[in-house]
């Protein structure tokens, strides 16, 4: 009887998280493909031996992310065949003649597609190459666990039906428990989805302990096969490790549980011992698949009818364009220290002026200032002023993205810039992280969500944000085609309007008009004013994304005070009028807070 033929007549207990073993000697998940397989062999063959006492059926291979993107971190990726023989080879060494099947773990790659296509790299070529390594190693089935993204995964099988070899293969997403993928798709739809590819079981893994996977489950209807390898439970950390308290009797218990909902192959994930893989042998020894149970629907969001009962809804730049209206966005950067008096003062002097919204960088070039967000919440609840928030993807992680999106949502803030941000390592704090978890691409992409109700792992948030989601285009480069499909990338992910670098070129304007006029989105030409020679020349040379012609420096050369003042201006003046002969509005950045200078421009752009 083969694997598919004992899935349909008995539940299969499969492995435990080998990770966890190997944390618990000392060696990081990180270290453990080329050190344990090529250095440690017996290590992992003895990790492996543990679960087939214990009663598992199935094993992996420790491969989950033995793959060339994963690998080259670590200089490796030029043995992903190598390391994934020797993962094949002593799994199947530690099953010997034993009636236990030998599963190659194949995980997500850990970028995203645009992340790949901006590093070059053929994400089909790449999975290609460790399931080939797998296949050739001789294992009985594949395992592509973890995912999150069922595009990747779909991605994934086709590449293993490309090699036209009939071995079986599990498909198993990791999922929230309302049963709802990031991107929106009903979990029971991937499953149709993954099948059609040529899975022959589908299934659910991680994230969560034994009682999210049952929620996930209570959603999935008992047909086909299906899979459940939970976590033990939620880890804490002690002394850089992560331990797992659950006892192999909740474990074994839960099996049972998963069984009843339809589950054919019940395992375990991170945290999961060979003392729980025994207990859940011994706990679904008697058990048989079941064919049907009644099932919950999937979760939905429905768009509230009105605004907020909270209060009138934050007007939009886009409400504004779209009454005829000219708008002008207005950059003034949140102060180094806690002396705010000149930034108020200059936010309330800009807007009495005529600005719409006043925008706020997030410690632009790395540079430390005081929270954007606290800024931008002080202008909207003490002076009435919108503010525009701009986030970069360099200084929180996925949960501190969303979490401060929410916050903003809370306080009824609705403009949002993403950015990846300027590397830590080129401002002020040199030994601060940077943590680009996302781009500002899937900055932008979770926004989208976050409006549709639903957050990065499809969790619904109850009552869908409302923002308003811009993006930035550098005129000045070089390569304006690149720049062009990056800003193509931004409008599919989400983006509504552009904020551009600042330009000092009217034919510039007119370039960037013509480029970007398919877009059918606003555009906010960048206008900074300049005060002097030297400052024109500091922006030239020591500033990423901004160009001065050499007209304008030649021009701005040797003028300083007033002078310099007033000959910035009027280029300035020049930009406007270019800007306004083309697009809706004026995107002004203050320098330095002189605001006085952005108080001119702005009125110069009223009076028109």
């Amino acid at each position: 009887m083969d694997f598919l033929d004992e899935l349909e007549h008995r539940v299969l207990p499969g492995d435990g998280a080998m990770g966890t073993m190997l944390m618990d000697t000392g060696i990081t998940l990180d270290r453990c493909l080329e050190e344990l397989c090529v250095s440690h062999p017996d290590l992992v063959s003895n990790v492996h031996r543990q679960y087939v006492a214990a009663g598992a059926r199935v094993i992996e291979t420790n491969t989950f992310g033995a793959n060339a993107v994963r690998l080259d971190k670590f200089g490796f990726a030029d043995r992903v065949a190598e390391i994934n023989h020797a993962a094949v080879r002593l799994a199947k060494a530690a099953v010997q003649n034993k009636p236990v099947y030998v599963a190659g773990s194949v995980g997500p790659l850990g970028i995203t597609r645009e992340q790949a296509e901006e590093r070059g790299i053929d994400r089909r070529r790449v999975f290609q190459e460790q399931i080939s390594a797998l296949l050739e190693a001789g294992v009985d089935l594949l395992f592509f666990e973890t995912f999150f993204d069922d595009e990747e995964l779909a991605l994934a099988l086709e590449v293993k039906t490309g090699l036209m070899r009939t071995i079986p293969c599990i498909a198993s997403l990791a999922c929230p428990p309302e049963g709802r993928l990031a991107n929106g798709l009903p979990l029971v739809d991937a499953f149709t989805k993954l099948r059609k590819l040529g899975a022959n079981v589908v299934g659910v893994n991680c994230v969560y302990g034994p009682s999210g996977l049952h929620r996930i489950l209570d959603r999935v209807p008992a047909e086909g096969l299906l899979s459940a390898y939970p976590n033990a439970g939620h880890p804490r950390y002690h002394n850089g490790r992560y331990l797992y308290d659950m006892t192999p009797g909740y474990f074994a218990e839960s099996a049972r549980g998963f069984v009843a909902q339809g589950v054919n192959l019940v395992g375990g994930c991170c945290g999961t011992r060979p003392e729980h893989i025994s207990a859940m042998v011994e706990a679904v020894a008697d058990l048989k698949p079941v064919n049907y149970k009644p099932v919950k629907p999937t979760v939905t969001v429905v768009p509230p009818p009105s605004a907020p009962a909270e209060g009138p809804e934050e007007e939009s730049i886009l409400d504004k364009i779209a009454r005829g209206q000219t708008v002008i966005v207005t950059e003034l950067d949140p102060p180094k220290t806690l002396d705010l008096e000149q930034f108020f003062t200059g936010a309330q002097a800009l807007v009495a002026a005529g600005t719409d919204c006043i925008t706020l960088a997030d410690n632009s070039l790395a540079i430390l200032r005081v929270s954007n967000l606290a800024i931008g919440a002080m202008l909207k609840q003490q002076y009435g002023i919108t503010p525009l928030i701009h986030m970069s993807c360099r200084d929180k992680n996925l949960l501190g993205l969303q979490s401060e999106l929410l916050g903003m949502a809370a306080l009824g803030m609705r403009h949002v810039l993403p950015l990846t941000g300027d590397p830590a390592k080129v401002g002020d704090h040199p030994a601060a992280a940077s943590v680009y978890d996302v781009n500002s691409i899937d900055l932008m992409k979770i926004i989208s969500r976050l409006n549709e109700g639903f957050n990065y792992v499809g969790k619904s948030i109850k009552k869908p944000t409302r923002f308003v989601t811009g993006c930035t285009f550098n005129p000045n480069a070089r390569n304006l085609d690149a720049q062009v499909a990056r800003l193509e990338r931004k409008v599919a992910a989400g983006a509504q309007y552009v904020l551009t670098q600042p330009v000092f070129d009217p034919a510039l304007v007119e370039i960037t008009a013509r480029r970007t006029r398919h877009l059918n989105i606003p555009v906010f030409m960048g206008v900074w004013p300049l005060l002097s020679g030297r400052q024109a020349e500091f922006l030239h040379n020591e500033v990423p994304g901004i160009s001065i012609p050499d007209k304008v420096r030649t021009h701005m050369a040797g003028l300083e005070g007033d002078a310099g003042r007033a000959a910035g201006i009027e280029i300035a003046k020049e930009i406007c009028r270019a800007a306004l002969d083309c697009f809706p509005g004026v995107y002004l950045i203050t320098p330095f807070l002189r605001y006085d200078t952005t108080v001119e421009l702005t009125q110069f752009i009223r009076s028109r």
